[in-house]
């Protein structure tokens, strides 16, 4: 029997190694740019085409590479970070594991180009799919670039399963975005198709909060900074009044690096417990100083999973430090006398003499006292009570309800007689419309169906572009996040279809300038805010599904909330619009919308 195990080429093993390491081209922005953190630089540029499928460049002004090293660089396994196994567990760097740059240049074509301090020339390397096709010296500029072509070029399967440009393009600013708040002291610039999408200058901690996630959070800001023996914790939260229903930025950072932690998480929500409602998420941008040789950043390959050694003693400590923080800048709710109205009470003063009040009164009134020049009227209640009878009498015309009479009969007879006793439709807790059929008692949600009615027409307004706008008399400034405004191009024509009109002012900020025409008193600011949040929570990529998650959006924002009394008319048309529906059994998100008590399990109930 001949011998099957072989060893793999290179190639192939680094296309493996690729599968861990790459997943998308935010994978690659990620990998590339803290190798140049490592490198000490203060100013990195990335620029991306067509969300990173045809070009990723990465520049910055390090420290540089020799012409040796950058050769080495691109080998499996090679790595200037580990000398030894110890060095693991006392990791101070961002990239290690010796992957990255193989890996990257295993699925690409790949140039970088690097020179030191100390040196006049640089080096110039060209590789493509592992293939090293040039190597020689250049005038470059100090500091090291790469630029990365062609991704999953030679893959083709793993190229197909990217998803749309907006969905790659949103989660390489992602990635940047925790890089940039871990090291606000960098200067950061990214360019996406020769425009630039990023802008942040270095800065303190709480400025670069601001630059990424706009300016209104400044306000809503509580910092955080307890430091103890076993770990250092500092940043920031928002207060209770700013928590978000729907995916909030929630951020952890250890020794300068992300990280997820559901268990830190939790102690965050326990801090926050009776201040927020059930569904709603806090910000926060916390970082964690602790001992390297206490952590282990090597049980992942994107090391943003890290395990702690003193887990629950941290938990603790950070949930002790956000309730301090909450109490300290009187975040917790507390009694608060209301005194603005409140009278003012004058000091004592004991050299001053206070005189008793005097009273005029006259002695001699008294209000039982009939005037005996005036004559009361004559009331014969007896009389009027018999004209009252007479006047019912003559107005039914003698006739009497009888108990013959079934539901619709009594209501047609008295309509008859100008009684609207029994409208069709009865509006119960002014929440559900019930009705009568033939086969029982129809009850409707009336915020559900007001729902399934906007949405079908917000839907087909989108599609056949034709929403109607009206036009504000002082447009209204609505300043978005980095995230945010990378998906608004995306939708932009899809809300104008809706009825609202964005002009750009810059970057990051649009004016309103109009507004659907059938919105009340909108808050459009939170209204867009709100559809952004929605379609960056759900990640949508085909363009049908982010026109019906912006249509269903709208129409939850604009739907008649529970609780709002409901005039017969309103009920008659929503009722009618409803069945008019292509599907008025449930709503848009699939939740029920009509149910029917049929006449035996009423009868049942009143066994």
């Amino acid at each position: 029997m001949p011998d099957i195990i072989h060893l793999l080429p290179d190639s192939i093993a680094n296309q493996i190694a690729a599968g861990e390491v790459i997943q998308r081209p935010a994978s690659v922005v990620k990998e590339l740019v803290e190798n140049s953190i490592d490198a000490n630089a203060t100013h990195i540029q990335i620029i991306i085409k067509d969300a990173g499928r045809t070009i990723i460049q990465v520049i910055d002004n390090g420290k540089g590479m020799s012409g040796t090293d950058a050769r080495m660089a691109f080998e499996r396994h090679a790595t200037s970070k580990i000398q030894k196994a110890d060095d693991l567990f006392a990791l101070t760097t961002m990239g290690f594991r010796g992957e990255a740059l193989p890996s990257i240049s295993a699925i690409s074509q790949l140039e970088i180009k690097t020179r030191t301090s100390d040196s006049e020339l640089g080096t110039e390397i060209i590789i493509s799919g592992s293939k090293v096709e040039s190597q020689e010296p250049i005038s470059t500029a100090e500091g090291t670039c790469i630029t990365v072509k062609n991704l999953f070029y030679n893959v083709p399967a793993r190229r197909k399963f990217l998803k749309s440009n907006e969905t790659e393009r949103r989660n390489i600013i992602v990635e940047v975005e925790r890089i940039a708040l871990a090291h606000p002291d960098i200067e950061f610039t990214m360019y996406d198709n020769n425009v630039i999408l990023l802008q942040l200058p270095p800065a303190g901690l709480r400025q670069r909060i601001t630059q990424l996630m706009g300016k209104n959070i400044d306000q809503y800001l509580l910092e955080i900074d307890i430091d103890t023996t076993l770990v250092k914790i500092f940043g920031y939260i928002t207060k209770p009044e700013y928590a978000k229903k729907r995916r909030a930025n929630q951020f952890f950072f250890v020794n300068g690096r992300y990280m997820r932690h559901p268990y830190f998480n939790k102690a965050i929500s326990v801090a926050f417990e009776n201040l927020i409602q059930t569904n709603e998420n806090p910000e926060y941008f916390i970082y964690f100083q602790v001992d390297p040789n206490s952590i282990d950043v090597n049980i992942h390959p994107t090391k943003t999973e890290i395990k702690f050694e003193n887990e629950q003693a941290i938990w603790q400590i950070l949930m002790v430090s956000i309730k301090e923080s909450l109490g300290k800048f009187n975040a917790v709710p507390s009694i608060d006398f209301d005194t603005q109205d409140a009278l003012s009470i004058p000091v004592f003063d004991k050299d001053k003499h206070s005189h008793s009040p005097h009273v005029n009164i006259n002695p001699n009134y008294n209000p039982f006292k009939q005037d005996t020049n005036r004559r009361p009227p004559n009331m014969d209640w007896q009389a009027l009570y018999n004209d009252f009878e007479k006047d019912l009498d003559e107005e039914i015309g003698g006739q009497q309800p009888t108990d013959s009479l079934n539901f619709r009969d009594e209501k047609d007879g008295l309509s008859e007689l100008g009684v609207d006793a029994f409208p069709d439709y009865y509006q119960y807790k002014q929440k559900y419309i019930f009705t009568s059929v033939k086969s029982g008692l129809m009850i409707i949600d009336q915020h559900r169906a007001h729902v399934r009615i906007l949405f079908d027409r917000y839907l087909e307004n989108i599609v056949q572009k034709r929403g109607f706008s009206q036009r504000v008399l002082f447009p209204e400034m609505i300043e978005l996040t980095t995230s945010e405004a990378a998906i608004l191009p995306a939708i932009k024509e899809d809300l104008e279809s809706l009825g609202f009109e964005l002009s750009n002012l810059g970057s990051q900020t649009f004016a309103i300038q109009g507004v659907p025409s059938e919105l009340e008193n909108p808050d459009a600011v939170k209204l867009i805010k709100s559809m952004l949040e929605n379609i960056t929570e759900t990640g949508l990529d085909v363009k049908s599904e982010i026109q019906e998650k912006l249509a269903m959006s709208f129409a939850k924002s604009v739907a008649i909330k529970y609780g709002k009394p409901l005039t017969v008319e309103e009920i008659t048309d929503i009722v009618n619009k409803l069945f008019a529906c292509p599907t008025p059994n449930y709503s848009p998100d699939g939740k029920k919308i009509i149910t029917v008590i049929n006449d035996d399990e009423m009868a049942k109930k009143l066994k």
